[in-house]
């Protein structure tokens, strides 16, 4: 009987190693087959990229027609047609079909042409003045789906389009807004070089200069953003334990990081990950506004009061540690909406009655447009009427020139401007 019962342990003792290192072999295999997928689709998406962006993956940005020239400067078309006629200002590119192009850099050249013939006392160069302080918006939520990046991108591009100097920063570790701005994260983006180089703890912090890229954009620069900025969600709860002294706190170092370059540009605007942790606690702390964008739906404003329930803990907490939090305005964008959804009209109505004039008084309409576009990477403002039904288009871009053109009123006014 005791040999029977010794056979059994031993049975068991064997099948129990035989099932750990079954499991082990399984792990092992999930964590291969994983990365084997990450690798293929990553290798994959830059085939993709060198398809639509030939010879060297690099994006470009289209050429604009009079028009669209004469509606950004806001002059009229005939008056544009003159200065061409006349040869004064830029010299335009002319197309087979006798049409007149410019690109962003002649119609930003354009506009100190017209300030510097003294054309008009407002003034078509928009930058801000000494006395005007750098605007930082922080677009923010934490439930995904909400247009976050759709918004930052599109705001941070028409404000481009208009004349502004503009400062673009990547904060989410997914890098949707870097990948819309031609920049593949596994790629093109390398170690210390998102803006976790510049605010990171320790000596290899970089100045935040030798992180920030041109676009295809003119105007429009970028803080490019990839998985490396995990390493500071990490990093901040161990440098809140030994609390180096001459180390500044978590909240305080993008300000700081900004500073040198503060000069350099009139609007800033951060695309906050989908969560409220360190990153996105550094970029409130550092911003003039914040931009809350949400879905009509009665989840996502479910989900939305939480995050503001525990967007006001913690921002009390860094307050009290010594954070100076100013902000110009507070303002809620409802996204993807579609008018004749009558549960999103009456959750509209709602967020009305509740926020009052923090609710901006444009939605952001659901737009195949939209949405087709970033199939190739780009927003409606890189895409040209022509390739859409002109209805479509022109519904989706009036739509987002009126969100965008409130919210240029809200920096302008924060600046003290007419």
């Amino acid at each position: 009987m005791k040999a029977v019962l010794h056979t059994a342990d031993r049975y068991s003792e064997r099948r129990t190693v035989a099932q750990a290192l079954l499991k082990s072999d399984l792990k092992t295999v999930l964590e291969d087959l994983i990365a084997e997928h990450a690798s293929g689709l990553s290798e994959k998406l830059n085939e993709q990229r060198l398809m639509l962006y030939p010879p060297t993956a690099r994006k470009t940005l289209r050429k604009f027609t009079s028009g669209e020239v004469a509606r950004l400067v806001g002059i009229n078309d005939s008056y544009l047609r003159r200065l061409s006629l006349e040869g004064k200002g830029p010299e335009p590119e002319m197309a087979p079909n006798g049409r007149r192009l410019y690109s962003l850099e002649e119609i930003n050249a354009l506009r100190s042409y017209l300030d510097e013939s003294g054309k008009s006392e407002r003034g078509y160069v928009k930058h801000r003045s000494g006395s005007e302080h750098l605007q930082v918006i922080s677009v923010v939520n934490f439930k995904g789906g909400s247009a976050k990046t759709t918004t930052a991108a599109h705001l941070a591009q028409h404000l481009a389009l208009s004349g502004y100097r503009v400062l673009a920063i990547d904060l989410d570790p997914q890098a949707s807004l870097s990948a819309l701005h031609g920049f593949q994260p596994e790629f093109d983006v390398g170690e210390n070089q998102t803006l976790y180089g510049a605010i990171r703890y320790g000596d290899e912090v970089r100045d935040i200069s030798e992180v920030i890229q041109e676009t295809y954009f003119p105007g429009l620069h970028i803080i490019p953003g990839n998985l490396e900025l995990m390493e500071f969600e990490h990093e901040t709860p161990k440098a809140l334990t030994s609390r180096d002294p001459n180390q500044p706190l978590f909240f305080a170092r993008m300000g700081i990081a900004l500073g040198p370059v503060a000069e350099n540009y009139d609007v800033v605007i951060i695309d906050c990950p989908p969560q409220l942790g360190y990153l996105t606690l550094s970029a409130l702390c550092a911003s003039t506004a914040m931009l809350v964008t949400v879905h009509p739906q009665m989840l996502d404003v479910m989900s939305m009061c939480q995050f503001l329930t525990m967007t006001s803990d913690l921002l009390s907490v860094v307050r009290k540690a010594g954070a100076t939090l100013e902000y110009d305005w507070l303002k809620y964008l409802v996204t993807r909406y579609e008018p004749g959804d009558g549960p999103q009209n009456q959750m509209v109505s709602f967020m009305r009655e509740r926020f009052g004039g923090h609710v901006l008084n444009y939605p952001v309409l659901k737009s195949t447009a939209i949405s087709d576009a970033g199939i190739t990477k780009q927003t409606l403002y890189e895409v040209s009427r022509e390739q859409f039904t002109k209805s479509t288009y022109d519904r989706a871009f009036e739509s987002l020139n009126n969100v965008n053109s409130e919210i240029e009123s809200l920096i302008t006014k924060a600046w003290g401007r007419a």
